[in-house]
């Protein structure tokens, strides 16, 4: 929000809750309140503010709730979708998945298929991006950005958040946040270049976009640096690898004139929370 006003659009959040909306208000925008899973409300929201577009940044990753997140994917984004289209909207920018990539040995790019095939909780979650994205693409302009793992102020990976929990050991957080220290390749994308991304993708062509920094890394490489910057223990380092786990290439977001400021998480976990 703070982006999009300091380039002067006029902005509008919204939230299901009252505290939510009035944040919102102290970042200077307006705000209504409404829920994704309410048809009719979102019409009517939509109806009431006709926006030129719509911005989806919609999970339930903040309580760790895949089952509400990949419900967001699927019904929520439709409702948003339906709602746009009846106001007649034309730009739509949503929040994807950039671990969704059928295996591969190297970074993946855009034309790479998703992993549609994979067996049990990835199956759903890769599915779940699949149809956000089907649905955004029904736009006259819909943007998916395959953002890479989220990290910086605000998120699991920050100091003090899920990540740090995990690896000190709280049994409860290893509910949150699996991990592994073996050669599972990430990409990571700091919340600050995630948003400005948000805000370009709104002059952006059609389809979906890595957002992802410049390096692409083993488990075993960015889990010790990571659990120095928090002060936690290191997990020990394993040779296995999970489905999937290749990392992103950035190349079409960079060609679309996107740069990350945080290049690589070796520098942003240290400075992430600032």
């Amino acid at each position: 929000m703070p982006l999009l006003l300091k380039e002067g659009h006029q902005v509008t959040g919204v939230s299901r809750t009252p505290e939510g909306a009035e944040r919102v208000r102290r970042q200077g925008a307006s705000a209504v309140q409404a829920d994704a899973f309410d048809r009719e409300g979102l019409r009517r929201v939509m109806a009431a503010t006709a926006p030129d577009a719509v911005i989806h940044q919609l999970t339930a990753l903040s309580d760790a709730d895949g089952e509400t997140t990949d419900r967001l994917r699927r019904e929520g984004t439709r409702n948003l979708v339906d709602a746009a289209r009846s106001a007649g909207v034309e730009r739509f920018v949503a929040q994807s998945i950039a671990w969704a990539y059928v295996p591969g040995e190297t970074p993946a790019e855009e034309s790479e298929p998703l992993d549609l095939g994979a067996p049990g909780p990835r199956g759903g979650m890769v599915d779940g991006a699949r149809v956000l994205e089907e649905t955004v693409a029904e736009m006259k302009s819909g943007v998916s950005l395959r953002y890479g793992i989220l990290y910086g102020p605000g998120t699991w990976y920050a100091p003090g958040g899920a990540v740090a929990a995990a690896l000190a050991g709280d049994p409860d957080a290893r509910l949150l946040a699996h991990l592994e220290a073996d050669r599972s390749v990430t990409s990571f994308v700091h919340v600050a270049d995630a948003a400005r991304a948000a805000v370009a993708a709104l002059g952006w062509p059609s389809g979906p976009v890595n957002i992802v920094d410049d390096e692409p890394a083993e488990g075993r490489e960015w889990l010790p640096v990571l659990a120095d910057a928090l002060g936690v223990p290191a997990p020990e380092a394993r040779t296995g690898r999970q489905r999937g786990a290749r990392g992103a290439s950035n190349g079409r977001a960079r060609a679309r004139g996107w740069e990350p400021e945080h290049t690589t998480w070796r520098q942003g976990f240290a400075t992430q929370d600032v």
